[in-house]
């Protein structure tokens, strides 16, 4: 059981190379129709899907609440994918919400900027400068995406475990490359603490659903991180009272695990709704 995330930039050839490596490997391609479809599934629709979908939120949207249900929502999808085991994610910040699982390799496909201007002329029938404003809006969007959600630089190369160059890369050479690196690195002790970790974090994220959105419990920046013998939750709160109401709604589903609360509670605290 493994796990692979495609990172890539515009007219990198991100989705043939996820095609092509899901196809070589017999994994499931998820991609953004699949993901849209679950994030649906929960409610989600419309102006808060297409706002924050791999774009730069506005100074507002950025601040909104808006924003960190589109965020909750989007790492049930991937996590409800990711459990039913090998598969292949494009994008939607996948690799960040996996980063320091064993068991997952994160790729980032890049080219060069004249090879992808040539591609995106080919794709939307335009001249070189709309080419040029094409990826650069593309560009922001993806950088805005990953640091408005994720705190984190979309494009750093410490992010990722490899990068390809699709100028000179076939999607075929690029889906051998990262299944020779797959066979090599994930063995059957990593594949153990694969399920082991990802279960950790599945079970994080259902406590976390479970206060927020089950019992109404007002939390901000709620995360619920599960280790072998607790639950600790972080996050701000108004009051005590939120906090006990929190800790006895993961209790809830933590099980035989003790729940440690690491809930700050700051009088007065709002975000933009």
């Amino acid at each position: 059981m493994a796990i692979i995330t495609i990172s890539r930039e515009l007219a990198a050839l991100g989705d043939e190379t996820a095609q092509e490596l899901a196809k070589v490997l017999d994994y499931r391609f998820i991609d953004k129709r699949t993901l849209e479809e679950r994030i649906k599934s929960y409610g989600v629709t419309g102006p808060k899907f297409d706002k924050y979908d791999e774009r730069k939120p506005a100074v507002f949207a950025s601040l909104s609440q808006d924003r960190d249900v589109y965020l909750h929502f989007l790492k049930s999808a991937i996590l409800a994918e990711a459990e039913q085991g090998n598969c292949v994610f494009i994008g939607r910040g996948a690799g960040v919400i996996f980063r320091g699982l064993p068991g997952v390799l994160s790729v980032f496909l890049t080219a060069p900027l004249e090879i992808r201007i040539e591609r995106v002329k080919s794709y939307f029938h335009c001249d070189d400068k709309q080419a040029k404003q094409i990826i650069s809006r593309s560009d922001r969007d993806r950088m805005g995406f990953h640091s408005s959600l994720f705190e984190t630089d979309w494009r750093a190369p410490a992010n990722y475990l490899l990068t390809l160059n699709t100028g000179y890369l076939n999607p075929s050479y690029c889906a051998e490359i990262v299944k020779t690196l797959l066979t090599r690195t994930v063995d059957p002790g990593v594949e153990a603490q694969h399920t082991k970790r990802l279960k950790a974090l599945i079970l994080g994220h259902t406590i976390t659903n479970h206060i927020l959105y089950e019992k109404g419990v007002s939390v901000h920046f709620l995360e619920a991180q599960v280790s072998e013998d607790k639950v600790e939750l972080l996050g701000v709160a108004n009051s005590k009272a939120l906090v006990e109401a929190a800790i006895l709604a993961a209790q809830e589903i933590a099980g035989a695990l003790p729940v440690k609360s690491e809930i700050q509670v700051v009088q007065e605290y709002n975000v933009v709704n």
